[in-house]
C-alpha cells in the first residue's frame, strides 16, 4: 500500500482565479453539467476533504448524488458514501453540520493538538478526532488515511487547504473548471493564496486533458512525478 493516497484536487474559479465573492451567499461558478461531471469523479474515490472554513461558510453534505452511482458503488464493494474529512486548526466546527450529520460513512477530523481533545468531546459520535500536530502536518494525515484503506482523496477546498497541498507537494492530479468571467474583488477567496510552489516555470505541471462544458473549461493537470 502506497504511504499515502492519489491525491486529486477539484476546484471551479473565475478566470480571475476566485472560487467565491464576498457575499453571504455561495456563488455557483459552475453549472448542472459541471456538477454531475464532479459527482462522478466523487464516485471513483474513498474519500473527500475539505477544510473547516467550508464546512462553516458552506455547511455541505459532500455526498454522492446519483442513485446508480451509489449503487454502482456497492457492487464494487465499496461504501455508497465517501469518508468525510476536514482539518481544523481551530477547533470550530459545530455537531449540527450537514458534514457530520448526513451519511452513512465515517467522518474524521484532523486538528491541531491543542484544540483536539475539547473537540472530541464536543463532537461525541459523530466524528472520530485526531490530533494531527501542531501544526497540522499534512503528510501524517495523508499516511493515516492510506492506513485506513483510502487509495484516492478528492480534496475540494477552500484556497488555505489548496494552497497547503500544492506547497507541501501532495497533489497528484488537478481538475479545475474556468468560469467565463471576472470577479475582481480582492476581499473574495481566491483558488490559492501566495507562497512556494514547487510547481513553477522549470517544474510545469503537465496538462492532460481539456474539455468543453458548455461555456466551462476544464482542465486537468498532472502534478509531479504524474507529469509522466
Amino acid at each position: 500500500m502506497s504511504d499515502r493516497p492519489h491525491v486529486l484536487l477539484s476546484c471551479a474559479m473565475s478566470i480571475d482565479g476566485y472560487i467565491d465573492d464576498a457575499g453571504p451567499e455561495r456563488l455557483r461558478l459552475s453549472t448542472p453539467a459541471d456538477f454531475d461531471r464532479v459527482d462522478a469523479v466523487r464516485a471513483t474515490c474513498d474519500a473527500i476533504l475539505v477544510g473547516a472554513g467550508t464546512v462553516r461558510a458552506d455547511d455541505p453534505k459532500l455526498l454522492i448524488k446519483s442513485p446508480s452511482r451509489r449503487e454502482r458503488r456497492v457492487t464494487q464493494g465499496m461504501a455508497p458514501d465517501l469518508t468525510k474529512v476536514t482539518v481544523t486548526w481551530s477547533g470550530d466546527l459545530d455537531p449540527g453540520a450537514r458534514f457530520f450529520t448526513t451519511g452513512e460513512a465515517p467522518k474524521l477530523v484532523y486538528a491541531s493538538s491543542g484544540n483536539a481533545p475539547a473537540l472530541a468531546a464536543r463532537l461525541g459520535d459523530r466524528a472520530e478526532v485526531m490530533d494531527a500536530g501542531d501544526p497540522v502536518h499534512f503528510p501524517a494525515m495523508l499516511a493515516d488515511l492510506a492506513r485506513r484503506g483510502v487509495r484516492r482523496l478528492m480534496v475540494e477546498g477552500g484556497g488555505g487547504i489548496h494552497t497547503a497541498f500544492l506547497q507541501q507537494g501532495l497533489v497528484d492530479e488537478i481538475q479545475l473548471v474556468v468560469a467565463p468571467f471576472f470577479l475582481g474583488d480582492p476581499a473574495a477567496p481566491r483558488f490559492v493564496g501566495s507562497g512556494v510552489f514547487p510547481q513553477s516555470p522549470e517544474r510545469p505541471m503537465r496538462l492532460e486533458e481539456i474539455t468543453r462544458i458548455g461555456n466551462l473549461v476544464l482542465l486537468r493537470y498532472l502534478v509531479g512525478e504524474n507529469r509522466g
